[in-house]
């Protein structure tokens, strides 16, 4: 069959009986929401000037961040589990845009660690609901339909950046920043009064006790979902050493310029549009393994090969080689929403993405040391030998439960 051919029969499908709507507004506010994020580092020279902060601080303020929204993840599981995700998501965007205004109208450092405390956790109530959501509204596709609204997450963190950093250096960095929250607000109401809730059977769930919360972690113990775990705790780990601080390397060690090193970072996000759709899809039709076992073996060769490449060309390929790995969530994730149980949901999930995302946090600091100790080269051998792990635990994966054929 021709690709797109195929293609346009999944667009068609996830269009169909009303539901592209839906997820068209779901894949917004989740570009806006990771776009955003992916502002920070773009104003935090700004932050600097305005409340005198040391760039050692400055960067614990974007790890205040990122804690947030992933230490949030399991009480926002929790509630999907017993509220609708419409709520839910629609609530998480309207906390976020609220945060922003915080933040850029803080008076103090204090006022500013507390708003962007705040910003992460209206962003940890979006992820699990989104995934809930989508398993229920698209149940034979949650593959193709997860990977479209995390191709969207990546269209936000490749264009939202540069337009924040226009509007900083024309106007003001609040206006870089802040631009995106009458966006953020106006898809939280639209999204509480279009997208639809479920039916009453769905969502009259009992509230979980707490033995049955921590029953969750009994079936982490299920090899397969042990595995799975370790290879999305892997994967966290490698993807946020490596945007951590490609530009930095690129600038430092191979010695391009700031302005191609951040059109190269903003094209490996780039690349991720294409490729996470595509992952999705490919775990639908051919399961859980041949799928992530194909986009993670360009990352290998693209970590490998990197040290050894100066030639600007040869890194768009290798940047476009290691982008790949983009696709996994869109696989690793689904794989997790279709083990759980309908009930334990948006909990077990919560619980993976929790444990894997706060443990993974711990990368860039391993690799800042790498670096700092002169070993930036090595560095990327070492994420090109975990990833290799991360294969090798696919292989070998016990069970490894497909979902081929499904679509």
């Amino acid at each position: 069959m021709d690709v797109r051919t195929a293609f346009g029969r999944e667009l068609t499908a996830l269009w169909a009986d009303g539901k592209g709507s839906s997820l068209v507004t779901v894949a917004t506010a989740w570009g806006l929401l990771v776009g955003a994020r992916m502002i920070y580092p773009i104003v935090l020279p700004y932050l600097q000037g305005t409340y005198g902060l040391s760039l050692s601080v400055a960067g614990l303020l974007v790890t205040v961040l990122w804690l947030f929204g992933s230490i949030g993840q399991l009480p926002g599981g929790m509630l999907a589990d017993r509220y609708n995700e419409r709520t839910l998501m629609a609530a998480s965007t309207i906390v976020v845009a609220v945060a922003l205004g915080f933040v850029v109208t803080a008076s103090t450092p204090v006022v500013l660690f507390l708003a962007t405390a705040l910003w992460g956790l209206g962003h940890s109530l979006y992820p699990i609901a989104r995934i809930t959501f989508l398993s229920n509204l698209y149940s034979e596709r949650l593959g193709s339909a997860l990977g479209v609204t995390m191709a969207t997450g990546d269209i936000g963190q490749t264009v939202l950046p540069p337009i924040a950093a226009v509007l900083a250096v024309a106007i003001a960095w609040q206006v870089g920043l802040g631009f995106v929250a009458p966006l953020l607000l106006l898809v939280g109401i639209t999204m509480y009064f279009t997208v639809p809730v479920r039916t009453s059977t769905e969502s009259e769930r009992d509230p979980q006790s707490m033995r049955e919360t921590l029953a969750i972690f009994g079936e982490l113990r299920n090899p397969e979902m042990g595995f799975m775990t370790v290879i999305l705790f892997l994967y966290i780990f490698i993807w946020q050493s490596f945007t951590a601080f490609y530009p930095t390397y690129l600038t430092n060690v191979k010695e391009l310029s700031p302005a191609i090193a951040s059109v190269l970072f903003g094209f490996f996000f780039a690349v991720g549009v294409v490729v996470k759709p595509v992952a999705g899809g490919a775990y639908d039709r051919i399961g859980m393994r041949g799928s992530l076992i194909s986009i993670l073996l360009p990352p290998v060769l693209g970590f490998s090969l990197l040290p050894f490449v100066d030639n600007v060309w040869l890194l768009v390929g290798l940047t476009a080689c290691i982008s790949t790995m983009l696709g996994s969530g869109a696989v690793t994730q689904s794989y997790l929403a279709d083990s759980f149980s309908e009930e334990m949901k948006g909990t077990g999930l919560g619980v993976v993405r929790t444990t894997t995302a706060t443990l993974g946090a711990g990368g860039p600091l391993l690799f800042g040391v790498i670096a700092d100790y002169g070993y930036f080269d090595e560095g990327y051998i070492v994420l090109a030998v975990i990833m290799a792990v991360v294969i090798l635990l696919t292989v070998r994966m016990p069970g490894g439960r497909e979902t081929a054929s499904r679509a």
